[in-house]
């Protein structure tokens, strides 16, 4: 096997991100045929090398897994919390494989979070070049008046960079308006930042699907398999976007029930 960057290596066996393997390497955590490697250009060879983690041996995941959780409010999208609050790991026990999270939902809102050890299909759906589309349900403190709804679906100025153009559609009208929000991109606390663009507040915000994958009916605090079909469906979606994974056999669709932390 040929050799390949330790980010891709550690996320490929399920480590975590790249972005998170560049943590653990600068933080030297990561160790390769017993030396500390902090270099974030260096390579190994997966089959070859002896790579550790935390004094962990890495070895390929035996089965690619891809999971669905509902995450709830109040729960931190990361492996670990240094304020030692709840983490959307507490409800995934029990899964046999090391997964980690793929993208982040920030702690006050709910929705659907995938997880996986496939660190190709992780990569890809996080990348900005994929725009993969995300649907969220968002109920704020007042409707926005037409024109405001036209220049949400244009882009507003976040950061000194225009958000790129966004779906939007009143499906509850109500004195606190529901809307469904279709982004094709996720910058922080991006939806919240729109609607306070316009002098409204965001009141609950979820996120019901990635792309081709739906939350289901799956409660807050439970989570559940993806079938060979979704994840089908969903490395073709990536796929059309010009980013390639790899195809790989998946294990069945399951549904687990966890305590609700909503």
């Amino acid at each position: 096997m040929a050799e390949e960057r330790l980010q891709k290596i550690l996320s490929q066996a399920g480590v975590a991100s790249r972005r998170h393997a560049e943590q653990l390497m600068a933080e030297g955590r990561v160790v390769v045929n017993g030396s500390v490697v902090t270099q974030l250009g260096s390579k190994a060879d997966f089959e070859r090398d002896h790579i550790k983690v935390d004094g962990r041996l890495l070895r390929p995941p035996k089965h690619l897994v891809y999971i669905a959780l509902h995450k709830p409010t109040a729960t931190v999208s990361t492996v670990s919390d240094p304020e030692n609050r709840d983490t959307v790991m507490d409800l995934i026990r029990g899964v046999k494989e090391r997964v980690y999270p793929v993208g982040r939902l920030d702690y006050h809102s709910e929705g659907l979070l995938l997880f996986t050890n496939d660190g190709d299909l992780a990569n890809a759906v996080m990348s900005s070049a994929t725009h993969l589309p995300k649907t969220y349900l968002v109920k704020i403190n007042g409707a926005l008046t037409a024109d405001q709804e036209q220049r949400f679906r244009e882009g507003v100025p976040l950061s000194g960079r225009r958000t790129m153009p966004a779906g939007l559609k009143l499906i509850r009208q109500a004195e606190n308006p529901w809307y469904e929000v279709k982004l094709h991109e996720g910058r922080n606390n991006q939806i919240r930042i729109m609607f306070k663009h316009f002098g409204r507040l965001v009141e609950k915000l979820k996120r019901v699907r990635i792309g081709p994958v739906d939350l289901g009916p799956i409660k807050p605090g439970q989570f559940r398999y993806l079938d060979a079909d979704e994840v089908e469906k969903l490395k073709r979606a990536i796929q059309v976007k010009g980013i390639q994974v790899k195809g790989e056999q998946v294990k069945g669709i399951q549904v687990k029930k966890e305590r609700s932390k909503a």
